[in-house]
């Protein structure tokens, strides 16, 4: 049976489409509502480069994006393309700001990584470059017609969510320990963001599931200044030399 491999258009000006050709690979290319590359009825591929990612992370797109997967595909997988270290940029670094700014982008990268595995369940998958995603979108397209799961039809009929409730979910769910399931409590009792993030630690305790201790972090979170951010990290530096010290 020859490997068949659906791709979005957004696609079509990347590498991958000719590489995945010269394979021998059949491509068709659609209007996809949700992923990048079908390989399957049930997988569907997101394929992030590095600074893409970054973006995503910025603009809301990417826990939309890994939401709409887990709900229309039951094997969904995210393909991250580069080296995060690019991010580093570091030939254009010039003082302590630009530097602190480097890392915060590492970070952030990290905490979303980490969200797509651990609250998604979405497995990631690095990629060093598009030759390196068109092999791996060929190894998958045959596990998956060897184990039976190419069957039917690609394409589904979908209807898409309301994004504006999506964007909403994001804003709360990106409140450290605030998984899609408790913004969604949250968006409920309180109707708006907005009342979510200003309601008190007894109001937040009060959500099924959300509890005194993580209302009380949020709420810390949510309330603390810049100048006691720089307390905590003065009390952090204190303690570390302390630390090495002994």
């Amino acid at each position: 049976m020859q490997v068949r491999i659906v791709i979005d258009e957004r696609e079509r000006s990347s590498k991958i489409p000719n590489l995945l050709r010269q394979m021998g690979i059949t491509i068709d290319f659609a209007s996809l509502a949700f992923g990048d590359y079908i390989v399957s009825p049930e997988t569907a591929i997101e394929r992030k480069t590095i600074n893409d990612l970054l973006a995503s992370i910025y603009d809301g797109r990417l826990y939309v994006q890994c939401s709409d997967l887990i709900q229309h595909y039951s094997r969904p997988v995210v393909v991250i393309e580069g080296n995060i270290r690019d991010l580093e940029d570091l030939h254009n670094i010039r003082d302590d700001d630009q530097f602190r700014i480097v890392l915060d982008r590492i970070q952030i990268s990290y905490d979303a990584l980490a969200k797509i595995a651990l609250d998604f369940r979405i497995p990631i998958i690095h990629s060093p470059s598009a030759e390196y995603s068109s092999r791996l979108l060929l190894t998958m397209a045959r596990r998956s017609m060897e184990e039976g799961h190419s069957i039917g039809p690609f394409l589904k009929k979908i209807k898409k969510n309301n994004p504006l409730y999506l964007q909403q979910l994001f804003v709360l769910s990106s409140l450290p320990s605030i998984g899609n399931k408790l913004a969604a409590r949250m968006l409920k009792k309180f109707n708006t963001p907005q009342r979510a993030l200003n309601a008190s630690i007894a109001e937040l305790a009060s959500i099924p599931g959300f509890g005194t201790a993580r209302a009380v972090r949020v709420r810390k979170i949510l309330d603390c200044s810049e100048n006691d951010k720089i307390d905590l990290l003065t009390q952090r530096t204190l303690l570390d030399d302390q630390n090495s010290s002994q």
